[in-house]
């Protein structure tokens, strides 16, 4: 699932997404996968859940709905290994402002250069073959419920920080940081169920 130039690591991710958008007013769906990598499952799950746990624009009201809408569909794809993935033109073409953008790649700087350095090739039994696509379907769960995510204040950015778990662990080839993921997502679903209205 994952192609030669894809990005190494967060830093490398977030450096590509600002030099893809540098220029631009709005940056849309389809932007943000043109510079991730749009074929590969660890590039776009990662950059979905970067742009859902950033300040400022995972917290605009549709946004965690709208991510875990594009999760879906290219895992979906990818997992019947399509040649290219289509996305709906409503949903590659929606935008936000290049200015939120980079405030939010800005917040995230630091955090990245901390977990590029703790990342490394391990457990690589559990980020490819049947382990990545254990992953994917995890992944593709955790996109299903960010609907739901909207009404419970903060699930989303737990669901934000597995899936950028998740997307970091197929990139490094980390499959402790996959463990990881997992209890994000574990912790993400106690929290919701335990929140849920009554």
């Amino acid at each position: 699932m994952n192609q030669p130039n894809d990005p190494d690591n967060l830093q490398e991710l977030i450096a590509r997404i600002r030099d893809h958008t540098r220029e631009m007013d709005e940056v849309s769906v389809g932007d943000l996968l043109s510079a991730a990598g749009e074929r590969s499952f660890g590039p776009v799950v990662l950059v979905a859940g970067l742009i859902t746990l950033a300040p400022l624009i995972g917290d605009i009201p549709g946004v965690p709905t709208l991510l875990g809408l594009l999760v879906l569909l290219t895992l979906g794809q990818l997992l019947f290994q399509r040649e290219s993935i289509w996305i709906p033109a409503r949903l590659s073409e929606r935008r936000i402002s290049r200015d939120k953008l980079f405030k939010g790649l800005d917040w995230m700087d630091r955090p990245a250069r901390k977990l590029d350095d703790w990342t490394r090739r391990r457990l690589t039994v559990l980020v490819r073959g049947p382990g990545q696509l254990a992953m994917a379907v995890v992944c593709m769960l955790v996109s299903m419920a960010m609907p739901l995510m909207e009404f419970i204040p903060f699930s989303a950015n737990g669901a934000g920080l597995a899936l950028m778990a998740f997307g970091l662990s197929i990139v490094a080839r980390d499959g402790l940081l996959a463990l990881l993921a997992l209890a994000f997502t574990g912790g993400t679903a106690w929290f919701v169920l335990t929140n849920l209205p009554g």
